[in-house]
């Protein structure tokens, strides 16, 4: 009994830091007013159980992948519409018969919108904040769930 007390104890010390990190890059997140696209497809890619090992990598995986809107860089702002083409194509989602055609952030965005998972007052230019982008994902994972 005592040898499962130990192995339990050692097994939740070391997996300690691992979510004290999550939360800790969760928390940074929250107080980002405006990610950038690198910071973006960090935290879409790792959601999408896309295998990244660093920022940077994300950032070149997703614009490799051509999930990323037109020539942005890691440092650029990531807007409305970019950040709904990452998650589109990170989740590969399908979208309706434009966004089928196409395959544009515009599209995205105006899909994403049209099934609610961006909501409130919206612009596809506009910046992105922290809180948002994590609302936009955990909305994905939930309708991901729920459709299963």
């Amino acid at each position: 009994m005592k040898k499962y007390l130990f192995f339990l104890t050692l097994c939740l010390l070391l997996a300690f830091p691992v979510f004290s990190q999550t939360a800790t890059e969760i928390e940074r997140l929250l107080d980002t007013n405006s990610v950038t696209y690198e910071q973006a497809a960090w935290f879409v890619l790792r959601a999408a159980d896309v295998e990244v090992f660093s920022p940077m990598r994300a950032f070149g995986q997703a614009a490799e992948q051509n999930w990323l809107p037109g020539s942005v860089g890691p440092a650029d702002k990531a807007a409305l519409d970019g950040v709904s083409f990452l998650v589109m194509r990170a989740f590969n989602l399908k979208g309706g018969l434009f966004y089928s055609l196409a395959k544009n952030p515009h599209y995205a965005y105006r899909e994403l919108t049209h099934r609610g998972i961006i909501q409130g007052r919206a612009d596809p230019d506009m910046a992105v904040s922290g809180d948002r982008l994590l609302f936009i994902v955990s909305e994905v994972l939930f309708a991901q769930e729920n459709n299963r």
